[in-house]
């Protein structure tokens, strides 16, 4: 006879490293993001876009998660695989998929081609996220799933400090950084190339060193799965919405709308702005005179070496993301960490670090503004997800991850639409006021949680053994 199912709060405590191996895989998915996040701008003003027209190309990103996650979340918590389990399976599709695109984004020859294998990436890292996140809540009791959440975010850290520095340090090897116009430079080529095979090995690493608890009965869940409806089920879990999910979405939109807008602006903001070394427009070059080619290639020069350093300066807000997981992964290691406090403080830090730098004097302060960043950073892709798993049917908690996921890609979409018109009809197309928004957008969201409540968590003493 089948052992009845295991609460959240009677699930096994997990070690250290068995958390650490569960969510090795983030590794792989955030060198995917933060080489899309840091460089798809810079392939894309390469390729010949105009820098008020980035954020309508990265519409492809959220439109990709807000189809793809619900529906893998649905079709993931009723998935039983007799040797990969329920999540496992989509990780290696997600995973194969992404590693492709990953290889084949920065050889696009023209424009069109780069927005389509956006499309295709986005969609290949969401079919692979999503059940992570799904995972840590199937495997941690309710004690250790802030724990969980931010082991997840220190390895996202790690996965974005060392992928948002890779061209500079391909370009630091002696590969070059410039290439003629139109063609994207060897030491991006390669970084993605090395950001595909490391997405693939860490989420190998995750599927081999995890295991996943069958249901308690593959019959009852098999007939439950039988009566299910793809459409009627995404319908009812929207409709039986708890309200914390709803209050925390809230916060959620204002925070991902803030870093949507860096990812999609931040290149052209900082490179013109910070660095004043825009992008050059070949169409205002003669490349037939010699004079006129020589401007061109040192304009171009400086903007491709003004934007590693962004990429680079932003890598800053995945070490300090890394830091700042580290310390709560020691306290929520031995403590109950108040997720509210946390994410209300961290929150207003990356809003400060957003508008400083609109005004830093010299570039090297960007630093201490990425790190701010980074602060806000490590709580959203924790605190949020640990305050939801306390609310939420064990039973759905994958599709309940995948509509969650939806308070994040609708405002990159909003952003997307509605940022250049803002940029060309309120701030006289200046790109770092891309940034400021993003600023003040934060602050927004830290306001919002007065609407959150703090869940009442048991003790976590016992989680000493977790090292």
């Amino acid at each position: 006879m089948s052992s009845p199912p295991v609460s959240a709060q009677h699930r096994p405590q997990l070690s250290f490293w068995q958390i650490w191996n569960m969510s090795f895989g983030f590794l792989g998915i955030q060198f995917g993001f933060a080489l899309q996040g840091g460089f798809m701008s810079r392939i894309f003003q390469t390729l010949g876009a105009d820098k008020d027209a980035l954020p309508l190309l990265w519409i492809a990103a959220p439109l990709t998660g807000l189809l793809v996650q619900p529906i893998v979340g649905y079709l993931s918590d009723r998935t039983w695989h007799p040797i990969l389990g329920r999540r496992r399976p989509y990780f290696l599709i997600g995973a194969v998929l992404s590693s492709i695109a990953l290889l084949a984004m920065p050889h696009s020859p023209v424009l069109w081609m780069a927005v389509g294998l956006l499309w295709v990436l986005d969609a290949s890292i969401n079919i692979s996220m999503e059940p992570f996140r799904a995972l840590v809540a199937d495997k941690l009791p309710e004690q250790q799933r802030s724990y969980g959440f931010v082991l997840q975010t220190l390895i996202i850290g790690i996965g974005t400090w060392v992928a948002s520095n890779l061209p500079w340090l391909v370009n630091q090897l002696g590969v070059s950084n410039v290439a003629a116009p139109g063609v994207v430079p060897d030491s991006v080529k390669i970084a993605f190339a090395i950001g595909a095979f490391v997405f693939l090995t860490s989420i190998l690493i995750t599927v081999f060193t995890t295991s996943e608890e069958p249901p308690a009965s593959l019959a009852e869940f098999e007939a439950e799965k039988a009566d299910g409806n793809l459409y009627k089920g995404i319908r009812e879990a929207l409709v039986q919405m708890p309200a914390q999910m709803l209050n925390i979405g809230v916060v959620q939109f204002f925070s991902w709308l803030a870093f949507f807008s860096m990812w999609s602006m931040a290149t052209p903001a900082l490179t013109d702005h910070v660095f004043k070394a825009p992008a050059p427009d070949p169409a205002a070059f003669d490349m037939s005179l010699p004079a006129q080619a020589e401007a061109f290639n040192a304009a171009n020069g400086a903007f491709q070496s003004a934007a590693d350093l962004v990429g680079s300066y932003m890598g800053y807000y995945g070490l300090s993301s890394m830091a700042v997981a580290l310390l709560l992964s020691f306290y929520a290691s031995r403590w109950v960490v108040n997720r509210k406090l946390v994410h209300f403080v961290a929150l207003m830090a990356g809003g400060v670090g957003f508008l400083s730098m609109s005004q830093v004097p010299d570039p090297v302060y960007l630093i201490g503004s990425f790190a701010l960043v980074g602060v806000a950073w490590a709580s959203i892709l924790s605190m949020p997800y640990a305050l939801l798993a306390s609310c939420v049917d064990p039973k759905k908690m994958g599709v309940y991850m995948g509509i969650f996921n939806m308070f994040i890609v609708i405002p990159q979409i909003v952003a997307a639409t509605l940022l250049g018109p803002t940029l060309r009809g309120f701030f006289n197309g200046e790109p770092i006021f891309a940034l400021v928004i993003s600023g003040t957008s934060l602050i927004i969201g830290a306001l919002c949680l007065v609407r959150v409540v703090e869940p009442k968590v048991e003790s976590t003493a016992p989680m000493a053994a977790a090292h």
